[in-house]
This record gives structure tokens, sequence and C-alpha cells, in this order.
């Protein structure tokens, strides 16, 4: 079960602020949210501790780097064989995402290829793993929005 932490405001705006911009100073942070550098070095590290903050990275895009194509990919997965399935589907290089669902279908994969070629692959890849029953792959034809940052939610 997971612990859910508990955030004060400063907790709130500092995440805000890093979500727009992870690549300033604690002194830049600490001017916008009206306090001090020691006080963001703080709540950062309390931030980084407790697991809220795993990472930082870049948003890329990835049109601009040949990904073209995005799938939403949905699996049938043996009974009992659905965590460990999911685990080595994760490590595809291609794969976004994955996720355990309810519904008709075990999991959902979401995934970006550079090729028809290379997203060919991949299904047959995932057919050819022991526990896959089925797959059911949506290309997507427009992205109208894909960001996880939850930055307003916060």
């Amino acid at each position: 079960m997971i612990c859910v932490f508990a955030l004060d405001e400063i907790d709130r705006k500092l995440l805000r602020e890093l979500l727009t911009n992870s690549k300033r100073s604690y002194r830049e942070l600490a001017r916008a949210l009206g306090v001090s550098a020691a006080t963001v070095i703080n709540h950062v590290q309390r931030l980084e501790s407790a697991g809220v903050i795993k990472d930082y990275s870049a948003r890329l895009d990835h049109e601009r780097l040949g990904y073209e194509l995005t799938v939403v990919t949905e699996i049938v997965i043996s009974k009992g064989k659905l965590l460990e399935t999911d685990e080595e589907i994760a490590k595809i290089p291609n794969v976004c995402a994955v996720y355990d669902i309810t519904g008709q279908t075990d999991a959902m994969v979401v995934a970006k290829f550079k090729s028809r070629n290379k997203l060919s692959d991949f299904t047959k890849a995932l057919l050819a793993m022991p526990y896959v029953e089925r797959t059911n792959t949506h290309v997507v034809l427009t992205t109208v929005k894909e960001d996880f940052r939850l930055k307003d939610h916060i």
C-alpha cells in the first residue's frame, strides 16, 4: 500500500515551479516562491527522500526525433502471469507506459515508433511472449495532449 505524502503550501508551489522548469537554481526557485534558498533546499531534499520527486528529466518532442507513430495496445494475458508479463513488456525500449487495467483486457501499453516496420516487430514480439494471448493495437492519429506532469492539480 502506498502512503500518501502530505504536501504543505511551499511543497505545492515548489512542485509546480519544478514541473514548469526544473533547470532553475535553488536561488531562482526561492525568488519565485518568496522564501529563502535554504527553505527550497530543505523542501527539495524532503520531497526527494520521500520519493515524491523521483527524477529530473527533459520533455522531448518525440515527433521531431522521428517517432511519428504512437500506439495504444490492449493486451490479454494468461491468468496468474500478469505482473511478470507486464515487467517484461516494460523493458522494451519503445514502451512509454504499461498499465494493469480493468475491463475485457488485462493491460494497456503506450509505445512510440519511427516506422511501421518497428511497430510490426513490436506487435509480433508481444504476440510471441509466452503468456500473451492476444493484442489489439490502436494507432494514434492526432495527439491532442500528452503531458503527465499534472502541475495544475498539485
